[in-house]
């Protein structure tokens, strides 16, 4: 356990680097990215150039794979059956009478 001058100076750490808008967090990888992890975390944190052409590159990569809202109203517009005049209805059916 670490004694009462670590943690105060852990936190009172802390507490400069998100008054500065960092936030602390926490993520699970490969060993084999740890260290490839940790050099983007600090590009990302000096704010340059550098940093803004990571971040763009990261956006573009992970905007594909989440989904956007209303994607599914989208992709039903895109549809070939769009103006197609179909017939889904059902005609309603009673359910069989069972003894109990």
């Amino acid at each position: 356990m670490t004694n009462k001058t670590q943690q105060r100076a852990t936190r009172n750490y802390r507490a400069r680097l998100e008054q500065r808008g960092f936030k602390r967090l926490e993520v699970m990888a490969l060993e084999t990215d740890r260290a490839m992890l940790r050099t983007l975390a600090h590009r990302l944190a000096e704010d340059g150039p550098e940093a803004d052409r990571a971040r763009v590159a990261i956006k573009a990569l992970v905007a594909d794979g989440s989904p956007e809202p209303g994607g599914i109203l989208a992709a039903l517009r895109r549809s070939p059956l769009v103006g197609a005049d179909l017939d889904l209805s059902r005609p309603r059916v009673e359910g069989r009478r069972i003894d109990l």
